[in-house]
């Protein structure tokens, strides 16, 4: 009954939904006006994400209090925190992989490649996972899952009024500038770290609908949160020119900090994913790591958290402690956040490198101040400076490092040393070190952004999607007559040469055989006697294919043997020139997808009709016919576009049989849509 009720009640939401959407298509209400609309419900809804996200830290962090007070604080923080990233592994490897780590790359992908994509749930899981990793202890910030539950809830609504690729990145956009707007109580900064680190990319259209959602969210957060900044901090003006010096050094040893801590994270984390262990035990062993540091190392825990609460009360009294206990900070809030993140818990990375920064600020205002104390008057000062530092080293976004730090402190005097230490902290991190501690994630993946789009059509293909697997391999000891008979069946050009224990030894070519063959010395010598050994190319299955491309270039050979990471003696495919054209058209299609997506998003309210796709199942009534015979039961208003058909797309004809598993795209008028689907896919696939 109860099963009943919850079914009726889903679908007369849907039906309502639907109602809707013809409502609007009906009315067709002018294109401002519904980006405005949409991106108020995105800020109002990420607003209140923030608010709850916020409450529920607050209970988990109660509740851990409390089982720290009855089993006692050691036991019972390592308890919380081993069992928090318990749960939290088993949330991210069943429900969504999406809410591990630190999510804003996730939300970039999603904008670059995916046409704003994002799967609804991952809000959720994002909510909860991070709730239990930030709340029990775990050393990362809350900014980075209310960027990924805002993006998630602008691409859920895009996706539900089947608005366009474009439309759908713009309220992702806004989802991610109402996220940092409503969690720092800091609207500007928002709107600018999604147009400079989320989009990439500045226009007026853009721009006004990300600023109306990140208003709308701060304005919520204020209302049920509080409108005071983050960091309440003295007023600290430039006493004297002089200072600037120290503020340049201040942002070149930011720079130093933010590629270590890029670099240390991602290390950690591959260190992590190659250990052959379940998620949950991963990251339920990094959170009682976490709680070890904290506990044994710094007695009083600063380091766990996101530790934004211990800077405003060192900032505001000064920056009064010492050089020892500084550094020691620094070190272990860098290696508290990479256990936490780098075994896949949830959580930011922007509140803990502002920690860095502010105790690196703190150290070098120090020994400026005991240095030239008429000079450096304000060791306070450059902590606030290096906090801006550091994260603009490591996001490679210097204006939304002023602008968060300036809404953070509501202090406008120390805007001039601000801007002088990110933007030289930002360009001398691009100069150590490329990526960016966002998009070197990407990078892993084989996705190179340029102000937020992909470079190489081949890069977002891994290897393995273009390798020919279980390829043919010959044993070191085969006669080389044998070798040619191989070569003869096959009609390769090349082998994988392998020992008795199939571990890669090298490789030999039909021209290996064939100069044998020349010089009569075939009779009692072993394939391993004309091999290739030694400095063997070969590919990995997780690179990205343009990568094993430039080497095959490089080389001017015809074929790679590919090996995986974790076992690099053994032949798991082969890389072909033919293989990387077969990739090069999947990549074709799957980005001729996302513009036909698109163009069926823009077109859908032009006269009540839009695009359709259609699979072609095996009982389908239309398979292994021609068009032409089906014609007089298609709707009279309807064409067929394209067929995809194994990664090809058929531009279709009257005498072109469907075939199932064709992808048929069809444009039509919404009312034909029963009729096209009775045509297609029969009658009972229809009522589905």
């Amino acid at each position: 009954m109860i099963q009943d009720g919850l079914t009726a009640s889903k679908k007369g939401w849907l039906l309502q939904s639907h109602r809707l959407r013809q409502y609007l298509d009906r009315i067709q209400p002018p294109d401002s006006l519904v980006l405005v609309v949409s991106a108020l419900a995105v800020g109002a809804g990420t607003g209140l994400g923030a608010v709850i996200f916020v409450k529920m830290l607050a209970q988990i962090r109660s509740l851990t209090n409390w089982i720290e007070s009855v089993a006692g604080e050691s036991i019972g923080l390592l308890v919380m925190m081993g069992l928090s990233g318990l749960i939290v592994g088993v949330m991210v490897s069943r429900w969504a992989s999406e809410a591990k780590g630190h999510g804003v790359p996730e939300v970039m992908e999603a904008v670059a490649i995916k046409n704003g994509r994002i799967r609804s749930r991952v809000a959720a899981v994002k909510v909860l996972a991070s709730s239990l990793t930030i709340g029990t202890g775990g050393s990362a910030g809350r900014e980075g899952p209310i960027v990924q539950v805002g993006s998630a809830l602008g691409s859920s609504l895009g996706q539900w009024f089947h608005f366009s690729a474009e439309r759908v990145q713009t309220l992702v956009a806004c989802g991610a500038a109402a996220g940092i707007a409503a969690t720092f109580n800091a609207p500007i900064a928002g709107a600018l770290f999604s147009l400079e680190v989320i989009l990439g990319k500045f226009t007026t259209r853009y721009f006004g609908a990300v600023v109306v959602s990140a208003v709308t969210a701060s304005i919520v957060g204020r209302a049920f949160l509080s409108d005071a900044p983050a960091f309440t901090v003295p007023a600290y003006p430039l006493h004297s020119l002089a200072e600037l010096p120290i503020y340049v050094v201040l942002g070149l040893l930011a720079s130093l900090v933010a590629v270590i801590f890029i670099r240390w994270l991602y290390w950690l984390e591959g260190l992590f994913d190659g250990w052959k262990i379940s998620m949950p035990l991963k990251t339920a062993l990094g959170m009682t790591l976490t709680a070890l540091v904290g506990l044994y190392l710094l007695p009083d825990r600063e380091v766990l958290g996101p530790g934004l609460e211990f800077i405003g009360e060192a900032i505001a009294e000064d920056f009064t402690l010492t050089l020892k206990l500084m550094a020691g900070l620094m070190l272990w809030k860098l290696v508290a956040t990479g256990l936490t993140l780098g075994s896949g818990n949830s959580g930011g990375v922007f509140a803990p490198s502002l920690f860095m920064g502010a105790v690196l600020g703190g150290m070098v205002g120090t020994v400026a101040h005991n240095l030239w104390p008429n000079v450096a008057a304000n060791p306070g000062a450059y902590a606030i400076v290096g906090m801006a530092a550091v994260f603009a080293g490591a996001a490679r976004a210097p204006m939304t490092a002023v602008l968060i730090v300036f809404e953070m402190s509501n202090d406008y005097k120390l805007i001039l040393p601000l801007m002088l230490a990110t933007v030289l902290s930002t360009l001398l991190a691009e100069h150590l070190f490329s990526e960016s501690i966002y998009t070197l994630k990407l990078k892993l993946k084989g996705i190179s952004l340029q102000r937020g789009r992909d470079l190489d059509l081949l890069q977002s293909l891994p290897v393995r999607e273009a390798m020919t697997a279980n390829p043919y391999v010959v044993q070191m000891d085969t006669p080389l007559a044998q070798l040619g008979e191989m070569f003869q069946r096959t009609h390769s050009h090349s082998f994988p040469v392998v020992d008795q224990e199939s571990r890669l030894v090298g490789m030999v070519s039909l021209r290996d055989y064939e100069q044998v063959v020349e010089n009569g010395g075939i009779d009692g010598r072993i394939v391993i006697d004309i091999a290739t050994t030694g400095d063997l190319l070969i590919a990995y299955d997780d690179e990205p294919l343009s990568q094993a491309i430039q080497r095959l270039g490089v080389r001017g050979v015809n074929k790679m043997p590919v090996v995986s990471r974790a076992d690099p003696e053994r032949v798991i495919g082969v890389i072909r020139r033919r293989d990387i054209v077969k990739a090069y058209n999947i990549a074709l299609v799957r980005k001729a997808k996302g513009q036909f997506d698109e163009d069926r998003a823009r077109l859908r309210l032009v006269d009540n009709t839009e695009f359709l796709e259609f699979q072609i199942p095996v009982g389908s009534p239309a398979a292994h016919k021609p068009l032409a015979a089906m014609a007089q039961n298609l709707p009279h208003d309807c064409v067929i576009v394209s067929i995809r058909r194994h990664g090809s797309v058929i531009i279709p004809h009257g005498d072109t049989v469907l075939q199932p598993g064709d992808l048929v795209h069809t444009f039509l008028r919404r009312s034909d849509e029963h009729q096209l689907r009775c045509c297609l896919l029969g009658e009972n696939e229809a009522k589905k």
